[in-house]
């Protein structure tokens, strides 16, 4: 489909290769593999990402027209999608694209990927600096759609989305599930398999 190619190959990307692998990743500036910021001097006016900064391309890189990566997602062949959040509900109701009280946003692609992806993580803050909780039992913020977020992920937690509602399965190191609770506005359940997040040492 497109010019997708896998990550670390020369190739582009095929049924055979999506048979072969767990994951592909395709990013929303329709780039793959972005590389890092470009320097001073060094933009690119062809080569921004989805916040309008200038990037550079890694020597793999693919580039894929909007056309063919709304086709991939419209056509309902993403299967995760990963995306920020300001506010999740407790069913799953997403709010990520605009901010009342800032008057800034604007509909983006996020609208097309919760509706065509076959699973949606968020991965965001728990709370605000305020101590807010972004993980609420109605969202506030204008909605980018209704119940479908499968999966949070925070700096805190890791919940799933089940019919019954929230459902802890993880807790980051050092926190009580009391202290969660006290961040997250609605009631969830704790799973019987509880464990704690592993967390990656930054260098």
């Amino acid at each position: 489909m497109g010019n997708l190619i896998y990550r670390r190959t020369e190739r582009n990307f095929n049924p055979l290769m999506a048979k072969a692998a767990t994951i592909t990743i395709s990013e929303v500036d329709e780039i793959v593999d972005v590389g890092e910021l470009a320097p001073e001097g060094r933009e690119d006016p062809h080569l921004v990402n989805a916040g309008g900064q200038f990037v550079t391309l890694l020597p793999y890189a693919s580039i894929c027209d909007q056309a063919e990566a709304f086709a991939m997602i419209r056509g309902g062949h993403i299967d995760i999608s990963v995306l920020g959040a300001l506010e999740v509900s407790e069913e799953g109701d997403l709010a990520n694209w605009f901010v009342p009280e800032r008057r800034v946003g604007r509909i983006g692609g996020a609208m097309d990927l919760v509706a065509g992806a076959k699973k949606v993580i968020i991965i965001m803050y728990h709370a605000t600096r305020d101590g807010r909780a972004n993980i609420v039992k109605k969202c506030s913020y204008p909605l980018t759609g209704k119940k479908v977020v499968d999966t949070i992920v925070t700096d805190l937690a890791f919940f799933e989305i089940t019919e019954e509602g929230l459902l802890l399965n993880e807790i980051a190191p050092g926190f009580t599930v009391e202290e969660i609770q006290s961040l997250t506005e609605p009631q969830f359940k704790v799973s019987q398999d509880l464990k704690e997040m592993e967390v990656e040492p930054s260098f």
